[in-house]
């Protein structure tokens, strides 16, 4: 596709590369190239979740403070899609105003300047968002990287982040010996219907409240949970009193991840206990009819994320469970200012 004057950015310290441009997002058209920059990076960098093309159509239809035309800046070489940098902003309560970054660049094109100047972009944007809302208190850059993405962690280290917060991706590699732990008196699990899914919803957002980098949720957000491919609900484990959720862990398959890498792995994320019910057994007794679930399924392993500082032990507890951290990802930051 021919660039005109308005598709082009200007990227003012863009090392001088034969055939390189810049430009701004075209839509949906993008969406195969961003997906094809995801596998070149996953495969170079040992990661293991596997997108698809709706996925990238989910996400980019439903991001939050981000413009596309402003937020989103792509690299080409001769009209081919070589990487990007993409960039919002959210205001965590208690805490910083956060301008998250991230450049995805090819691994043949990385040593020649070309993520470091897509950086330097994303934060020349927003520093521009920042002087036009004026947030109050502390002003911060952060992104992550994981235990493979070891050329993007020099990239923002050579930027002057550090790390300052660490999370696990954790295994339970096989379904033997799940002891069987019963739900706290008074507490039952139900079948997820549509017409329990805003409670749900809320009350994993009251639940995770408490945790680092918590930010208001935006109504985008709850549609894009409604309508990505993880939203299994025939696979969670809601606990009920009554009328009220208790807490839940809201399981999971990704089927193209499991077929590229030869394996039967479910997820059990979004465990989380509202505060009235912690401390009773309950989130150890999802978990492990979440496991046996799964294993009656056929799957082999589960596999969970935690917040390595997560304020209610949630480490410890898996690891009683049988999880295993296989990676650990690190949050970068640095001052906006």
């Amino acid at each position: 596709m021919t660039l005109t004057a308005q598709d082009l950015v200007t990227l003012p310290d863009a090392p001088e590369v034969p055939g390189l441009v810049f430009r701004r997002f075209r839509g949906e058209s993008d969406y195969p190239g961003i997906l094809a920059v995801h596998e070149g990076c996953r495969e170079a960098d040992g990661d293991e979740w596997v997108q698809t093309l709706d996925d990238v159509a989910v996400r980019y239809t439903h991001l939050v403070n981000c413009d596309l035309q402003k937020d989103l800046v792509f690299a080409e070489v001769d009209g081919q899609m070589i990487g990007f940098g993409r960039s919002s902003w959210s205001q965590e309560i208690n805490g910083p105003w956060r301008a998250r970054v991230y450049v995805a660049l090819l691994p043949a094109w990385r040593q020649l300047g070309i993520r470091e100047a897509l950086l330097r972009q994303c934060e020349r944007r927003m520093r521009q968002v920042a002087a036009e809302l004026k947030p109050a208190g502390e002003l911060v850059f952060d992104s992550w990287a994981d235990g493979g993405e070891a050329h993007w962690a020099s990239v923002l280290e050579s930027a002057g982040y550090r790390p300052m917060r660490y999370g696990y991706s954790m295994v339970r590699p096989n379904l033997e010996g799940i002891p069987d732990l019963p739900l706290p008196e008074g507490l039952e699990v139900r079948p997820a219907q549509p017409e329990h899914y805003r409670a749900i919803w809320e009350a994993n957002v009251e639940a995770f409240r408490d945790h680092w980098g918590f930010s208001e949720p935006n109504e985008a957000w709850y549609d894009e949970w409604l309508t990505n491919r993880f939203f299994q609900p025939q696979l969670w484990q809601v606990a009920w009193e009554g009328d009220q959720v208790a807490g839940m862990v809201l399981n999971f398959v990704n089927e193209e991840e499991n077929r590229v890498n030869h394996r039967l792995r479910g997820y059990t994320e979004d465990i989380c206990v509202r505060r009235p019910w912690r401390r009773r057994g309950l989130a150890k007794a999802l978990i492990t009819r979440s496991q046996r679930m799964f294993r009656d399924m056929g799957m082999t392993e589960v596999s969970l994320g935690v917040d390595t500082e997560n304020p209610n032990g949630a480490l410890r507890l898996y690891e009683s469970l049988g999880y295993r951290p296989i990676k650990r990802e690190t949050c970068y930051r640095k001052p906006l200012d």
